[in-house]
């Protein structure tokens, strides 16, 4: 009887993994469920799995590189780049045709997302939380080679049958797209062995 317009307009899922800005240690594999209401953005709500069990953990809302670029700059500090998830097969779309996928990440290429974590539900070398305690965490993305921990990554290839390395390969055909953006070193002093990806660049 009740109208549920809004939910019913999630029709996207990606799979990704999220670290903290200001802890970038402190990561977890984000399941993003989302509407484009635009070409220009995205909303998501994030959950830490797929199940009838999954918990919302947090929200991430997604913009294009023309929007981003007319922000104020203190707002930017906020949203992080998606080019180096695109691009390294880290960012995925489980359950649907390759070709679908593809045109998936092409639609993300230069974008930026703002996301705030709001539960600790789980990562590596983090227990889970009961509840959402406490105050919500900006989290960002990996940007280079070395960042994301390697468990992490293989954990979320081998439940959903994925190979990041296959996606990775199938996605070079977007390179001659790719922007330089702003925020691909925000993390870099947390990771001294990072190594870059042709085409993934910051932006002077």
């Amino acid at each position: 009887m009740q109208v549920k317009e809004p939910i019913e307009r999630i029709d996207m899922h990606f799979i990704g993994f999220h670290p903290m800005k200001d802890d970038p240690h402190h990561a977890m594999e984000a399941h993003h469920y989302c509407s484009r209401l635009s070409d220009d953005f995205t909303q998501c709500v994030l959950f830490d799995g797929v199940g009838k069990d999954a918990k919302m953990n947090g929200i991430e809302y997604i913009i294009s590189e023309r929007v981003f670029e007319a922000l104020p700059e203190e707002e930017k500090a906020y949203w992080h780049p998606h080019n180096f998830e695109i691009m390294s097969g880290q960012l995925a779309m489980p359950g649907v045709p390759e070709s679908v996928e593809h045109e998936g990440m092409k639609s993300l290429v230069n974008s930026y997302g703002k996301t705030w974590h709001v539960w600790e539900t789980g990562g590596p070398g983090f227990e889970a939380e009961p509840l959402p305690f406490g105050e919500p965490l900006l989290a960002w993305s990996y940007n280079a080679v070395g960042e994301a921990p390697k468990e992490l990554i293989q954990a979320r290839d081998r439940k959903f049958g994925i190979s990041s390395e296959k996606k990775m390969q199938s996605r070079q055909d977007l390179a001659p797209l790719l922007h330089c953006q702003q925020g691909v070193d925000a993390l870099a002093d947390a990771f001294p062995e990072r190594q870059s990806l042709p085409g993934i660049c910051a932006k002077e």
